[in-house]
């Protein structure tokens, strides 16, 4: 299956649980819902965003993290994590799955935010 294939075969099958769309990005596809990232495929690999509120959920089902090479050489672990296949084929158990994600995902983009506004009045405060 081609990339664009396996990104439209997933796009169909997360359609019904609301505004899913697909991006380009780092050499894969971001997977958002409602504008938030919470997916990620790569090389044709479902990955979803893991936090300490799912990762008990994929550590149950034997999940790894996706994982790249540096350029330092250096193995760098993201949070994202592999769906595991059987998730994907019950609808129910996807729906889940993907709130809870897109709910980690929400979370890190608010704390992110936070982080950032904090960082600003630091420097004005100098």
């Amino acid at each position: 299956m081609s990339a664009t294939g396996y990104v439209d075969y997933i796009l169909d099958v997360l359609s019904s649980l609301g505004n899913i769309n697909a991006r380009k990005m780092f050499g894969g596809y971001g997977i958002y819902k409602n504008a938030t990232c919470f997916a990620l495929i790569i090389n044709d690999v479902l990955y979803f965003k893991v936090g300490d509120a799912n990762l008990p959920d994929y550590k149950a089902k034997n999940s790894t993290p996706f994982s790249y090479t540096s350029k330092n050489g250096k193995s760098v672990a993201m949070s994202y994590w592999e769906l595991p296949p059987d998730i994907l084929e019950d609808h129910n158990e996807l729906g889940q799955w993907v709130e809870k994600s897109v709910a980690v995902a929400q979370s890190t983009k608010n704390e992110t935010v936070r982080k950032k506004a904090l960082g600003k009045n630091r420097k004005k405060t100098s």
